[in-house]
């Protein structure tokens, strides 16, 4: 088997911490890694296959001689960077959403358009995190019911924000136990005890960016321009998994079986949908696993052929780095 020289840029963050433990975890055929980060980070180690590699860097000659390299460390970064490391011969993996609407840029999640992957020129996007777990349940459906719009409302975790995002939760809870204030930082309002119906910035519609994170890329993923979404993201005290309440409108008329029976079978998400016996998608059950959880299946009873759905999955993993490194082994 081939092996790879792997770089992965802004290795010290929550999502760079989390592709080290995937490309380990998956026995991913690396030849080398090079962990690259911020001078503020450069010079500490990280530890991968019982070794500790020392983090390097980001300079011009980060990519010389490396095949695949990961980047998640800021639409910044990845905007300055990203050209200089394709122009190395490196294919680049961007999980930021700076090349993601880009039309020569495949935007791909494995199991619903990895054949994509095929028309890449050096560079492909990782999806919004919510809209991968979201469409992990939706597309589906989408296939054999054929999806027209979705009204949707997100629960976050901190994760999406960052490795600082979850220090300031566990700062806040542990301040409110003691009877002290701790100040937000990284969110406009304390996010313990608290949910926040604002995350990224305010378009002049009124819906945020990441709000129409969904209907955009949904449409380039699914290849369906006419996909409709409606959403509202909301940041909840939760670490690491995020959750999507769904209500999906199809072209086809669909039963609630008929609906778990095509989820059952379907790649990356898991069907747990008992609430009789109090089983259902949870952000604590779905946190470090590999697949997504769907559940609460129903009738909408609003919409015309439309269904109910309840998605949680890691926004670390199929939110993130493993979408990432997915992408990495289908190349």
């Amino acid at each position: 088997m081939k092996q790879y020289h792997v770089a992965i840029v802004g290795a010290t963050g929550a999502v760079g911490a989390e592709l080290l433990r995937v490309l380990e975890r998956r026995r991913f055929p690396l030849k080398s890694l090079r962990p690259i980060a911020s001078s503020r980070s450069a010079g500490k180690s990280t530890s991968f296959r019982s070794e500790l590699i020392a983090v390097e860097k980001l300079n011009e000659h980060s990519f010389d001689q490396i095949d695949i390299v990961f980047f998640s460390a800021g639409g910044d970064i990845s905007r300055q960077w990203v050209p200089i490391a394709r122009k190395s011969g490196a294919v680049v993996i961007d999980n930021s959403s700076v090349f993601r609407m880009d039309a020569d840029v495949p935007l791909v999640i494995p199991e619903i358009n990895g054949d994509d992957v095929k028309h890449h020129h050096g560079l492909i996007a990782n999806p919004n995190c919510t809209t991968a777990v979201a469409l992990m349940a939706i597309y589906p459906l989408h296939r054999v019911f054929g999806v027209r719009r979705v009204f949707a409302a997100s629960y976050q975790a901190v994760s999406g924000s960052g490795q600082r995002a979850i220090n300031e939760l566990k700062e806040q809870v542990a301040a409110a136990s003691e009877d002290r204030q701790s100040p937000p930082q990284v969110y406009p309002h304390p996010i313990a005890f608290n949910v926040l119906p604002h995350v990224d910035v305010f378009l002049e519609s009124g819906y945020t960016k990441e709000e129409m994170k969904m209907q955009n890329e949904g449409r380039k993923i699914m290849h369906l321009p006419e996909f409709r979404a409606s959403v509202t993201c909301v940041r909840v005290p939760v670490y690491r998994a995020h959750s999507v309440a769904v209500s999906a409108e199809f072209e086809k008329q669909l039963s609630v079986e008929q609906a778990r029976e095509v989820l059952a079978k379907a790649p990356g998400i898991e069907l747990v949908d008992e609430p009789q016996n109090n089983r259902y998608p949870m952000p604590l059950s779905v946190a470090h696993k590999d697949n997504c959880e769907v559940g609460r299946v129903r009738r909408d009873c609003a919409l015309e052929n439309g269904l109910c759905l309840w998605v949680s999955g890691d926004q670390l993993l199929k939110g993130a780095a493993l979408n990432a490194v997915q992408i990495a082994e289908l190349l």
